[in-house]
């Protein structure tokens, strides 16, 4: 039904307007979903325990669609074994100009160029207040824009200080390619320090969390070594791979047309390969020493089931979710039941 009806409908419309509408659809009438959405699949099979915590099924949500943490409880009816929120920066944000959301359909791809537009750390703890317990948090958290390279560290400390009580993993976000000043965030000593500073305050928790680095599908291989050897060091949970990309090679949509975009991150399915690449290289090469999210150009369980044999320990959607809708978790969940007996 997604694909068939409402699918074409919505996708003649603005990207970021329909965004906003199927929210607040999902919201206000989230009701609807039980009668009219495929019904979701549970089972003690698809239970996955990773860096200390139990998933009820190993398929997420990517952060980036409930970046103000206003609509966790309704995702979780749709059948996700956990959802990531976020980006949140300290401040509230707008983001980038509009506009900044681009559907690559002859890819079933997009290209965002957001920047962490987002209601700011004070209104997702207001939000994430109102968790009903339904479903694993992850807190993914950045910078402000306008804050300066001296102070990038006090921005992660205050969202991680600030999210801890209500979130159940974090998720450095230091890969984005939508921020301005990024350069910094790819430095290793600096994503060293970066790390020691946030688990000196998770040290201290009552009950720590566990902190994962979302990093970039296009690192080379000697790039992917050092992240290793970071992990190793920092004894950082674990790392999701990948975030998006800024390669536009091979891609079917005309170039005039990518010239017309501009510059933003591509997610779908063109960077399908070159995040399962990065999984099997940190999965293989570091002796499966640390679980990995894999995330990137999952739009269907095959896609799926071929980051999780690659080394991924869980999954996550987002494009795919636009793409196929919510028949994409269930058929995702099937597969794994079916292949795992």
């Amino acid at each position: 039904m997604y694909k068939s009806i409402i699918r074409p409908i919505l996708f003649k419309f603005d990207p970021e307007k329909v965004h906003h509408f199927t929210f607040s659809m999902l919201k206000n009438f989230g009701f609807l979903t039980k009668l009219i959405l495929p019904k979701p699949i549970e089972s003690i099979h698809l239970e996955r325990e990773v860096f200390g915590l139990k998933f009820k099924n190993p398929v997420g949500l990517a952060a980036g669609f409930d970046k103000n943490a206003t609509l966790y409880n309704e995702l979780a009816d749709l059948g996700f074994g956990f959802v990531e929120i976020g980006t949140v920066t300290p401040k509230s944000q707008a983001g980038n100009p509009k506009k900044r959301l681009f559907r690559l359909l002859d890819d079933s791809g997009i290209i965002n160029r957001m920047g962490f537009n987002n209601n700011g750390l004070h209104a997702a703890i207001q939000q994430l207040k109102q968790n009903k317990g339904k479903i694993i948090i992850g807190g993914n958290i950045g910078k402000n824009t306008l804050t300066s390279p001296e102070n990038y560290t006090q921005d992660y400390l205050e969202c991680f200080e600030g999210l801890h009580p209500y979130v159940d993993y974090f998720v450095l976000n230091v890969s984005c390619p939508n921020v301005g000043s990024h350069a910094k965030l790819e430095d290793v000593e600096y994503l060293k320090e970066l790390i020691t500073e946030v688990q000196k305050i998770n040290k201290v928790q009552k009950r720590p969390k566990p902190i994962l680095l979302k990093i970039a599908p296009d690192l080379n291989d000697h790039q992917l070594d050092e992240i290793i050897t970071l992990v190793a060091e920092t004894k950082i949970d674990g790392v999701i791979a990948s975030n998006t990309s800024t390669n536009r090679e091979g891609l079917k949509t005309p170039k005039e047309t990518l010239d017309a975009i501009g510059n933003g991150g591509l997610s779908g399915q063109p960077i399908k390969d070159r995040s399962t690449r990065v999984i099997r290289y940190l999965s293989e090469k570091s002796g499966k020493a640390f679980p990995i999210i894999g995330v990137g150009g999952i739009h269907s369980a095959e896609d799926a089931w071929e980051k999780l044999e690659a080394g991924a320990s869980l999954v996550q959607i987002y494009t795919g979710f636009i793409y196929e809708g919510p028949q994409l978790i269930k058929d995702i969940n099937q597969m794994i039941l079916t292949r795992s007996k």
